[in-house]
């Protein structure tokens, strides 16, 4: 069972975990999003693979929800005392990681062949691929300005109300190498439960990753971000209402128009009244520990009848 999962950070990456407790790790390619892509002291931060790359190799920060655990923070502190930007939070162990990344990028190496180095350093046996080679840097239009989106999102808290997004350097942007054959070999796709718009977005405005998953032969699952009708975390329930008038299953799934044939949704937000040729799959979707992880993984193969 091949399976190729559309992610974000947080949210994903402990959906993925799930995914690789019951799929073989090998069967499985992640299309990560790169959007979120910023330069803090001269390294290059790639916040979503990072999360997804520590999840993957269990050394997340489950309590804070980002980042490395037992982090510490000396190398910025000593930055911030030198006069340097210290907003986004970069620990030292982190720091490690954003260090051989930025290295290899200035030594020409483009970010996917990097990313499958640090993948295979950690120990992994999964794809990960960045959506893009190319830069592509997500913006946020609100009532006070334009912002890439770190600074919305970190340096602001994302306290601003978002009237439109737009992801830079789309246009322009080619899938990264194993992308498409990744989607052409898929037996199944999974769209994992990540913000619509500043995760899953920046990866769909590659035309060619959307053209491919509009023209593929197998199922397309999408998992809702929401539970009762709220984020979990971070602000994709304040998105949706203000972006698509409502964070109902109905808000969720017409988010992926012509892509999915299913939305798995939790128990909260059910009945789910889909549009037309999206079914519901209700299931608790609240990922607290390794069984709900594995649980709601089992539940989207179910969902594709695909054998878990």
């Amino acid at each position: 069972m091949k399976v190729v999962v559309l992610s974000g950070g947080v949210g994903g990456a402990r959906f993925l975990r799930g995914l690789t407790a019951v799929v073989d790790p090998a069967d499985v390619s992640i299309l990560g999003n790169v959007g979120d892509d910023v330069e803090v002291l001269g390294l290059h931060v790639s916040p979503d693979l990072d999360s997804i790359l520590y999840a993957l190799a269990g050394i997340a920060d489950e309590e804070r929800g980002w980042g490395r655990a037992g982090e510490t923070w000396n190398a910025l502190e000593a930055a911030a005392a030198l006069g340097g930007e210290s907003w986004f939070r970069l620990g030292d162990r982190d720091i490690g990681l954003h260090l051989v990344r930025s290295q290899l990028l200035r030594q020409g190496v483009p970010l996917s062949e990097a990313t499958a180095r640090l993948t295979r350093a950690l120990g992994l046996r999964c794809a990960l691929l960045p959506a893009t080679d190319q830069p592509l840097r997500t913006f946020v239009e609100t009532p006070a300005g334009t912002f890439p989106f770190q600074t919305w999102f970190v340096a602001r808290g994302h306290r601003d109300d978002v009237d439109a997004l737009h992801y830079a350097g789309a246009p322009e942007a080619r899938p990264a190498p194993g992308v498409l054959a990744a989607i052409a070999s898929a037996e199944l796709i999974v769209i994992a439960p990540s913000n619509p718009y500043v995760s899953i977005g920046p990866i769909l405005a590659v035309e060619e990753i959307r053209l491919a998953l509009e023209r593929r032969r197998v199922p397309c699952v999408a998992v809702s971000p929401l539970v009762g009708g709220r984020a979990v975390r971070g602000p994709a329930d304040r998105m949706l209402a203000r972006l698509a008038g409502g964070t109902s299953p109905a808000h969720v799934a017409g988010c992926y128009p012509g892509l999915v044939e299913a939305l798995v949704v939790d128990e909260a937000d059910a009945p789910a009244e889909l549009p037309p040729g999206v079914r519901a799959v209700v299931t608790r979707t609240l990922m607290t520990d390794d069984h709900a992880r594995a649980r709601l993984a089992r539940d989207v193969l179910d969902a594709a009848g695909a054998p878990a």
